[in-house]
């Protein structure tokens, strides 16, 4: 699967459009993870405990986005983009979203 926070992609051709694949996940944080970070907080510095969750998060949506462009077919997302936002105390969303497309190398034997 090819992944492209632009519009083109260059050296291919979309060749059918999809429509729009997203991948959604939701987290909270531990109270260990807190009590952890709270620690981190009174040294300052990178959080390592946020940083972690913000990552596997970031992934997790990423992951279940690409599932759901090859289920549609896809061989490619184009204008990937993510959003976040903390929809209760200490609960956070990962949406992970683009273009679902079947693209091809220009140039193919078609």
């Amino acid at each position: 699967m090819i992944v492209t926070t632009t519009n083109e992609l260059e050296g291919y051709r979309v060749v059918r459009h999809l429509g729009v694949v997203r991948g959604l996940t939701v987290r909270s944080r531990s109270v260990v993870g807190n009590l952890g970070a709270s620690i981190q907080i009174l040294f300052g510095g990178n959080i390592s405990v946020y940083t972690k969750l913000a990552e596997e998060t970031r992934q997790e949506a990423f992951d279940l986005l690409v599932l759901h462009a090859e289920a549609a077919g896809a061989n490619a997302i184009l204008g990937m983009r993510y959003d976040a936002n903390e929809i209760a105390s200490a609960v956070t969303e990962v949406l992970a979203y683009g273009t679902a497309v079947v693209v091809e190398k220009v140039g193919a034997a078609g």
